[in-house]
């Protein structure tokens, strides 16, 4: 078995719990789906989210709503570099899975422009 990294990112409407948890939730859907994993096989997640978004932690609603208990996860602030994108939630998801599992990325709204 070996680990495997599924990059996301997506960005967010405003910077409000509300808003960062619909962002958090489409964007961990898409990836679940498109890469058909479950908790168990999940090593661990880190969320970042650029300067601009701090109202909420985007692994509460990993937690919560999908059932995320085990998973290790943590947060964390994007570099912040003079041109980047704004209002940007990141996420690594690592998996535990066959040498075989060909990850599929997923990029929403206005991160698409980062792929």
């Amino acid at each position: 078995m070996v680990t495997k990294g599924i990059r996301g990112a997506i960005t967010v409407e405003n910077n409000s719990e509300e808003a960062i948890k619909s962002a958090t939730l489409e964007l961990l859907t898409k990836i679940v789906e498109l890469n058909n994993i479950s908790s168990d096989k999940i090593s661990h997640a880190i969320f970042t989210l650029t300067n601009d978004l701090n109202a909420a932690f985007p692994a509460k609603f990993a937690r919560l709503d999908f059932g995320w208990k085990d998973v290790a996860m943590m947060c964390f602030h994007e570099l912040d570099v003079p041109e980047g994108l704004k209002m940007c939630l990141r996420l690594l998801v690592v998996v535990n899975c066959d040498d075989s599992f060909k990850p599929e990325f997923v990029y929403l709204k206005g991160a698409s422009n980062l792929r």
